[in-house]
């Protein structure tokens, strides 16, 4: 992220962006080299994961203009989970391009509000620009779905996900029970997704 950029030596960044260059990545944000259609975990984080969305009532409205902002552009959601300074969303997509024009429409509209609300305009970044993960398979789906319903506890939030109300997880509770996600779990417990080296 920008914040672990800045801190690293000048030598580093030089090879970073060399590298960069050669996989014809953006040089300074994160790459989006798959293109074709399929499953992707996808997450977006505010600039230096400031907890611009803490507030109880913009989380809530963030999280439905998310999901209707994704519905609009044919993106099916499977999974999502809005923090106070990120957000995940696990979904199939036909087109990433209509995907990133969605979001970066609700990036930049949420930030001016935001910015106009809390007396910030031109003083503070909100988002950082979103990444995506492509889903290989079944098992990686659903390690993925339950990273992203963990996501609240791992963070420390709250001690168990159903007690977090920004989630697909109580989709998941009144659809299949307590006991199919249970069993999801154990068959497929959360991988590490923050983890650059994560599949």
């Amino acid at each position: 992220m920008a914040y672990e950029y800045r801190r690293l030596t000048p030598q580093e960044r030089e090879t970073i962006i060399r590298q960069r260059i050669e996989r014809r990545y953006p040089v300074h944000g994160p790459p989006h080299p798959y293109r074709h259609p399929g499953y992707y975990l996808i997450t977006a984080a505010t600039f230096e994961h400031k907890p611009i969305i803490a507030d109880i009532e913009r989380r809530t409205e963030f999280e439905i203009r998310l999901l209707s902002g994704l519905d609009n552009v044919q993106v099916d959601v499977f999974a999502w989970v809005v923090l106070p300074n990120h957000y995940h969303v696990l979904a199939g997509i036909d087109a990433l391009e209509q995907l990133s024009t969605a979001l970066k429409q609700l990036h930049g509209a949420t930030s001016r509000e935001w910015n106009i609300v809390d007396e910030l305009t031109g003083k503070r970044r909100v988002w950082y620009q979103f990444s995506d993960r492509v889903i290989r398979n079944d098992p990686h789906f659903y390690s993925a779905l339950d990273y992203i319903h963990y996501n609240p506890v791992k963070h420390g939030y709250v001690d168990s996900p159903y007690d977090w109300p920004w989630s697909s997880v109580h989709k998941y509770l009144e659809a299949h029970g307590r006991e199919w996600l249970r069993a999801i779990w154990q068959a497929h417990p959360p991988l590490d997704f923050g983890d650059e080296n994560a599949p």
